[in-house]
């Protein structure tokens, strides 16, 4: 049997001014789905001597979009609540993040709201109960959508992007959360390792 381990990492670089410094650094997925780790990427960034921070850009209740819904095992249309952020480093935005949660899991929560989560987002859902039991990821690139291009200070849309579509799924198989990363494909790496039982 092929186990996939989370370290899915993100190699990450940085533009100075006109220049671009190949600052670069391969991180774990590990601490962004386990509970109790507070801001992880606020952590990984200082281990380093660099500062992450993110913003929340909003929070609704929507109609979930089909490739969401399909995702989540919904009917395309089902309510979702869904969460975006933008991702910084150094206060310079490397990445557009879009959660989305079944309403039943996240409505009149903290997830639906645009404050900051105390512990974090998956340190409340650990709390509602909901912990991974699997999870899976699909990465691709594609042209980037208006808003991303301008979350992300692109130049054009000309500009592709990488992204990562994270679903996860609780010990008994429902699957309870669906994020969409986005990433300027010129700073974006996504690495796997496996593990052969």
């Amino acid at each position: 049997m092929v186990e996939k381990l989370m370290d899915a990492s993100r190699d990450v670089s940085h533009q100075r001014g006109a220049g671009v410094a190949q600052d670069r650094w391969i991180g774990s997925s590990a601490p962004y789905i386990e509970s109790g780790k507070g801001d992880a990427w606020g952590n990984e960034a200082a281990r380093r001597g660099r500062k992450g921070s993110q913003r929340i850009l909003g929070a609704a209740t929507m109609p979930a979009p089909r490739t969401i819904a399909d995702s989540l095992g919904l009917p395309a249309g089902t309510p979702v609540v869904t969460r975006q952020r933008l991702v910084l480093l150094d206060d310079q935005p490397i990445e557009y993040a879009q959660s989305f949660w079944p309403a039943g899991v996240a409505e009149g929560t903290a997830l639906a709201q645009t404050g900051k989560i105390r512990g974090g987002a998956v340190t409340l859902l650990a709390e509602l109960g909901y912990t991974p039991g699997s999870i899976d990821e699909d990465v691709q690139t594609r042209p980037p959508t208006k808003e991303e291009a301008e979350a992300l200070h692109l130049s054009s849309n000309s500009e592709w992007v990488l992204t990562l579509t994270r679903t996860i799924t609780t010990p008994d198989g429902r699957p309870y959360e669906v994020s969409v990363m986005v990433s300027p494909g010129r700073i974006g790496r996504h690495h796997y390792s496996m593990k052969v039982d």
